[in-house]
């Protein structure tokens, strides 16, 4: 494992795919008891999942899967709503990893607020009466966010993540990026990707290959996943947009997210939460959390 801090007090800990940015917000003393239990939580938790990763890429069928470790199964608990679509544990992996070094860092010490982000899935940890500022990213090579939300700690919300195709999955959509908020970061996680891959229309400009054409490990097999994307008509943007939107609702009205926000073309959907805010004078975005 690798470890480093950065400016703005924040800690970054890396371990092969596993790659967090940590900040914590207390007195100093807690803050270093959070990140040293940060750290000693990332120490074998790949391996932990590597353990069970047969079954992770397995498809979610009617039971659930007989995962031993605590991460595993969040990964699993997340993803078992989901289970009448191909869907595997992996689909919660990055949000359930976020969700497992947070939880040790607030046993470790008291914290006023804290994240662990862990790229572009974040766990928060907020007191009553805190906020989080966040910006958010439609594309990643683009400089400066283009929307931004404000997580109230009253809220309940305690996860962020976002999906699409230009993350570090595969996605079934054409989505440049949904972010979704819920209570936790690995229900935030699988949700945003159901809602990208929801966002899709029929056009010959779409290009797609089976995901195991591109990474033979890939839990997804051969169903097709978009490799890229032309120029489409603002009717099929549209068409897009709202049927990522109706699977957000749909998702709201389930009770499993609060909101997300869905961008596609340079067009985006609100959908849920009202603390998601469109700042149309920025351009671009890289997401990044900001007291």
């Amino acid at each position: 494992m690798r470890a480093s801090r950065l400016p703005g007090g924040r800690l970054h800990l890396a371990d092969g795919p596993i790659d967090l940015i940590i900040k914590a917000d207390a007195e100093a003393s807690a803050v270093e008891a959070a990140y040293a239990a940060a750290a000693l939580r990332v120490e074998g938790l790949l391996a932990e999942l590597v353990a069970e990763l047969p079954l992770l890429r397995t498809r979610i069928g009617a039971e659930f899967p007989a995962l031993r470790g605590a991460v595993a199964r969040r990964m699993a608990q997340a993803a078992f709503p989901y289970r009448q679509r191909f869907v595997t544990p992996m689909v919660a992996v990055a949000g359930a990893v976020a969700e497992a070094v947070l939880d040790a860092m607030v046993a470790a010490a008291p914290l006023e607020r804290a994240f662990v982000n862990n790229g572009g899935d974040i766990a928060l940890h907020l007191s009553a009466a805190a906020h989080l500022d966040l910006g958010v990213m439609r594309l990643p090579e683009e400089p400066e966010p283009q929307a931004f939300m404000r997580i109230e700690g009253a809220s309940g919300i305690r996860g962020v993540a976002t999906s699409g195709r230009h993350g570090r999955s595969f996605s079934l959509g054409i989505a440049d990026a949904v972010t979704v908020l819920a209570r936790r970061a690995a229900d935030a996680d699988a949700a945003a990707t159901m809602i990208a891959n929801a966002v899709d229309v029929g056009d010959v400009g779409i290009e797609r290959r089976p995901a195991r054409q591109l990474d033979p490990d890939s839990d997804l097999l051969d169903i097709p996943v978009t490799v890229a994307v032309g120029a489409l008509a603002p009717a099929k943007i549209g068409l897009a947009l709202a049927a990522g939107r109706r699977e957000a609702e749909a998702l709201i009205a389930a009770g499993r997210i609060a909101g997300a926000l869905i961008s596609l073309a340079g067009q985006w959907e609100s959908v849920g939460d009202g603390s998601l805010r469109l700042s149309p004078g920025s351009r671009g975005g890289a997401a990044e959390a900001a007291w």
